[in-house]
């Protein structure tokens, strides 16, 4: 249910999105497969697994276990532009459909940290990034696009960089990333990308906030809509997996 969102870009690209109408999730069963465009279910009574094939009529469907998700069909395949897809597990409000008893959108002045942990697996002779997205609007918005995105880029491959342009580096978590900033005409995108690849990480979200605070017009007075973890194929994709996934608002 997304349409994503940051808009990464292959050649800098940007292209305009049309929200789908929101569906309710149906709980998932370990092994459920799901490929309809914007099917979505939920998993462990609290986040919501979605295979929002938002970018391509091709077919694309993802195996939802208890814990996470895996790419099994992509048949779509793009050159530049716009990804595909963003196949990703989330807790919070994604255009209406929000998981099960959470407690965003919450303003950020009311959040003391967000402890998160994720475990991807990848796949060679593909062309994606690994993504987490962490969105942020001046209201307590739970439909349609917000106005900032952060996406932390654990790994890409094939030459894909984020949206806008490079403007430095940082170091967060204890890790170093370069800063990406710009606008895909929807709304403002930070990235921040890993120098090397990341297969499992536990940190907490509010660094990565914290730092979209100093360097952006996002105060304390915003509101943390959602969390979310998955990938951007352009092509290929088959056998990536979120192999876990846990965030927790205090």
């Amino acid at each position: 249910m997304k349409l994503k969102h940051a808009l990464s870009a292959l050649a800098l690209v940007t292209t305009g999105l049309v929200a789908p109408a929101a569906a309710t999730p149906s709980p998932a069963r370990a092994d459920t497969l799901i490929c309809d465009q914007y099917g979505s279910t939920t998993i462990d009574g609290r986040y919501v697994v979605m295979n929002n094939r938002w970018g391509s009529s091709a077919t694309q469907c993802i195996n939802v276990t208890g814990s996470g998700f895996r790419i099994q069909t992509q048949q779509g395949s793009t050159s530049g532009g716009a990804p595909l897809s963003y196949p990703a597990i989330y807790l919070g409000c994604h255009y209406g459909n929000c998981s099960p008893g959470t407690s965003l959108p919450r303003q950020l002045s009311r959040i003391g940290n967000v402890p998160s942990s994720i475990s991807y697996t990848y796949v060679g002779g593909s062309t994606f990034n690994a993504s987490y997205d962490i969105w942020l609007d001046p209201t307590a918005k739970t439909t349609g696009v917000n106005q900032m995105e952060l996406m932390i880029w654990f790994n890409r491959t094939g030459g894909v960089q984020p949206i806008g342009g490079r403007v430095g580096t940082t170091s967060i978590g204890g890790r170093s990333w370069e800063v990406w900033q710009g606008n895909n005409g929807g709304n403002d995108v930070v990235s921040y990308v890993a120098q090397s690849s990341i297969a499992s990480w536990s940190f907490n979200v509010m660094d990565f906030v914290n730092d979209v605070d100093a360097r952006t017009h996002v105060d304390r007075s915003w509101y943390l809509t959602s969390v979310q973890a998955g990938f951007e194929p352009w092509s290929g994709g088959v056998g990536l997996a979120v192999n876990s996934f846990s965030a927790n608002v205090n």
